[in-house]
């Protein structure tokens, strides 16, 4: 069995932002050589989210406007956690996005269904933050 990992790292210019990646993680499906097995990619920082879904603009807009109702970034101060930073919202929306996925890897493609795709979801960016993918396989 063979193993592959890569990093990306990704800086958006916004605190809130949704990324689709599927295309570097193809490319490190790729690079990897591996044919058959499992690929995890995963946010490394506690303040964003890897997930699959659609990559359809209103969907992103409905993900926005329902994370912000459920963990709304403001006012700061309704958090406990708040006292040093200004990230517990950002927290809030990575617990209820997930913070990885595991896709099969089938003839050296990603076993997707009809539609899916690989999102960087970030909450608390203007910095550079890590995503992980290891891929291990024949």
């Amino acid at each position: 069995m063979k193993s592959y990992r890569q990093e990306l790292t990704v800086n958006t210019p916004t605190r809130r932002a949704f990324l689709n990646i599927t295309p570097q993680v193809e490319e490190a499906l790729r690079a990897s050589g591996i044919r058959e097995g499992l690929l995890l990619c995963n946010a490394m920082h506690i303040t964003a989210s890897v997930f699959i879904n659609d990559d359809e603009d209103g969907l992103h807009g409905d993900f926005e406007r329902w994370l912000e109702r459920l963990a709304p970034e403001k006012p700061h101060e309704q958090y406990a956690h708040n006292g040093f930073e200004d990230n517990a919202d950002a927290h809030m929306k990575r617990q209820l996005m997930g913070r990885e996925v595991v896709v099969a890897v089938t003839g050296g493609k990603l076993d997707f269904g009809t539609w899916e795709q690989i999102f960087y979801g970030e909450f608390d960016g203007k910095r550079p933050k890590r995503i992980l993918i290891k891929i291990i396989g024949e």
